[in-house]
This record gives structure tokens, C-alpha cells and sequence, in this order.
């Protein structure tokens, strides 16, 4: 007997393997044959079909509630083109607050590990999206105010003109080693630091879709050049992001461009079908322009490397670019200058400079016969060459 009960919790746990990797490699066919598919239904019905922890990112640009009564006038008494849309129409904050959870509960458990999350929002909803969002278990990490250079102008007169949309980005979780592309957002912003507050147009022009009657397909379309911020600076090529409330299909088009995947999710069929047909004529960038490698994905290369490779040598002069300071290397990769002020190439420059600190890549050069050479220069050519 007792051999047979061991034989059959043998039995049993082999067959629970068995069915987890059954149903493992269920959800990953079902996940490969949704990406870069635009699902035709409700986002909630949507959601559900995809497994757990399965995309690295969600944009997501919910309904605002906006709750507008009546039609919204200029001074000519022409009709102003705002959003009176079901989608957008709910019956108390309650209502909304309950399918805002609903929504953000299934793009938490779709996420991976150290995925993350944009929601974008005004003041009518986003305030309670925070709320829900840390409710859930999100972090926040920013929110980021997209201010707009070209806002609708406020028409009646009675409150400033709403010229701002706040966007709320969130990691699943406390632990989760989210993705930020620090560097490329530095070169996007001239070599500073990118900012919380964002200065980009609304969509018009040509970016603008549009039926054959010269009327905007959706109310609130957001503009390309958002997305692609968004995208450039928390995802890296080959991630799939997913936005649940897909509209005209403007992250998809986004993603496509910059080497990215998409899953869409858009109930209504018009917003669908044009979403479809615009992403389908993206041509994606060659991988080289989207391939962008943060300083901190690079192999770690340490001072004394350039020394035991032959590459500098000890007793050579180091300077920084303007002549100011300069120091002999030692053998064991410290620096020393006249007065025997001695350290790494950080600390040494900091010191000198009478700083907290010092990046010792860019602040020291090697004397050559042709003139000074960036010390960082050279780290990048022996990174190429042990690659």
C-alpha cells in the first residue's frame, strides 16, 4: 500500500507538470498568433485572451469621463467637435472607477515581471487612475505633463485654457527592473537630461485620419510624436507593447516604425479597420537606426584594461581638454600628478576640480604625437575589439 501511494503522488505530480507545460505552450501559441493583430472587441473581453505575463509594455489612453452636457459653442455659435461619445459616457464616478480597476487589475497581470505602464488622462480622470493604479500594486515612477503648444482655446471664458494632459508612468511592481533608455532621451534632448514636462503639438495636419467628408475619424487622437517618446525611451526593439484602448491605431504605428511589436484592442469596428489600414502601410526603420545601446547595457570596461592591453601605458601623461591639470599612470591604473596628488582617474578629477564627483572617461585625455585622445575613445575601441 504504501508503495503505492508513493507511485501514485509520482504519477500525479508528473501529470501536474505535464499539464503546466501543456498549458504553458498553449498560451504561448496563443500569444505569438495575437502580436501585431488588432483584437475587434471590448477591452475587458480582450484582455482575457492574453496569458500572464506576457508583453513588456501598455500604453493606455482610457475613456476621460469627461462628463460634457449639451453641445460646446464658439463665439460665431458654431458647434465645437468634442467628445460626446458612448465610450466616453458613464453613469457615476463609481461606474467608471469599477471598470478603471477592472482594466488596470488584467494589464497588471499581463504585464512580465519588470514591465511597465503609461496612462494618460486630464484632470477629469486621472487623479483617480493614480489611485487605482498604487491600489493595484503599480509604482509610480513619473508623471509626466505632455503640454501642448497648439491646446483648443477655452470658449467660454470661465476657466484657463485646459492646455496640459498628464501621463502617469508605472512599473508592476516595487521590484520590477523596468526598461528607460536614459541616454537616448539625453541625445533626444540635446544632451540634457529629458524632463517631466514635454512640449508636442496635438494631432493635425496630415497626421490627422479623416473620412472622405474631411471629418476626424476619433475624437482624441493622440500624436505620433508622443508615442514615440514613449516608446523610445522604456522600450528596447523586439518588446511587444500592448495598448487596450487602440483607437485609430497610433501606438501600433509607433511600434511598428521603431522595431517594436504591438497587440491592440479597439471595440469599435470604423476605429479598427482604419487603425488596420494605417499600420499596414508603416515601413518599419532599418534595425541599425532603432538598435540603440545604453551605456549601462555595455560591458563594464575598467581603467586598468586600457593598461594590461597595451593601450596606455604606465608612465604616460594624462590631461583633461583644456590643459589645466594633468598626471602621470601608474602601473596599477591610479594617476599621479606633480605635487603627488594620487587616485582613479574619477577621483583624482574630482579632487582637482574640487568636486563631489567625476566622470574620469570624459574629463582625462592621452597625450599623443597627433594631439590629445579621448581616454572614453579608446574604451570604445577595445569594447569593439573584445566583441
Amino acid at each position: 500500500n504504501e508503495k503505492l501511494l508513493v507511485r501514485t503522488h509520482l504519477l500525479l505530480t508528473i501529470l501536474c507538470v505535464v499539464m503546466r507545460i501543456i498549458i504553458s505552450y498553449k498560451d504561448r501559441v496563443t500569444f505569438i498568433m495575437l502580436v501585431d493583430t488588432i483584437l475587434n472587441k471590448d477591452c475587458l473581453t480582450g484582455l482575457a485572451e492574453l496569458p500572464s505575463g506576457s508583453v513588456d509594455l501598455v500604453f493606455a489612453d482610457p475613456p476621460y469621463n469627461l462628463q460634457l452636457t449639451g453641445e460646446l459653442t464658439r463665439p460665431d455659435q458654431s458647434v465645437v467637435d468634442g467628445v460626446n461619445n458612448s465610450w466616453d459616457q458613464f453613469d457615476s464616478f463609481k461606474a467608471y472607477d469599477h471598470f478603471s480597476e477592472a482594466w488596470l487589475k488584467e494589464c497588471h497581470r499581463v504585464l512580465k515581471p519588470n514591465g511597465a505602464i503609461w496612462v494618460i488622462g486630464s484632470y477629469h480622470n486621472i487623479f483617480r487612475l493614480g489611485k487605482t493604479l498604487q491600489d493595484l500594486g503599480f509604482w509610480i515612477l513619473n508623471d509626466v505633463i505632455w503640454r501642448k503648444t497648439n491646446p483648443m482655446p477655452n470658449f467660454r471664458g470661465r476657466r484657463f485654457t485646459n492646455a496640459h494632459e498628464t501621463l502617469i508612468w508605472a512599473a508592476k511592481s516595487p521590484k520590477s527592473k523596468y526598461q528607460f533608455n536614459y541616454d537616448s532621451m539625453k541625445m533626444l534632448n540635446e544632451d540634457l537630461q529629458m524632463r517631466s514636462d514635454w512640449t508636442l503639438p496635438i494631432c493635425n495636419g496630415q497626421e490627422r485620419l479623416k473620412d472622405k467628408a474631411g471629418k476626424k475619424i476619433h475624437p482624441t487622437q493622440k500624436p505620433e510624436n508622443l508615442l514615440s517618446r514613449v516608446i523610445l525611451a522604456t522600450t528596447k526593439p523586439g518588446d511587444v507593447i500592448l495598448d487596450p484602448f487602440f483607437g485609430t491605431g497610433t501606438t501600433g504605428a509607433v511600434a511598428k516604425r521603431l522595431g517594436r511589436h504591438y497587440i491592440g484592442i479597439e471595440q469599435d469596428t470604423t476605429y479598427a479597420e482604419n487603425a488596420k489600414m494605417r499600420v499596414s502601410a508603416i515601413e518599419p526603420f532599418e534595425q541599425s537606426i532603432v538598435d540603440l545601446t545604453e551605456k549601462r547595457d555595455l560591458p563594464r570596461i575598467p581603467f586598468g584594461a586600457l593598461i594590461e592591453r597595451g593601450w596606455i601605458k604606465a608612465g604616460d601623461v594624462l590631461c583633461d581638454d583644456k590643459n589645466r591639470y594633468s598626471a602621470k599612470v601608474r602601473a596599477d591604473g591610479s594617476i599621479i600628478t606633480r605635487d603627488e596628488k594620487s587616485g582613479s582617474i574619477h577621483s583624482l578629477g574630482a579632487q582637482l576640480q574640487g568636486s563631489a564627483s567625476c566622470n574620469g572617461w570624459s574629463f582625462w585625455y592621452l597625450e599623443g604625437k597627433t594631439g590629445p585622445i579621448s581616454i572614453d575613445s579608446l574604451r570604445a575601441d577595445l569594447r569593439k575589439e573584445m566583441n
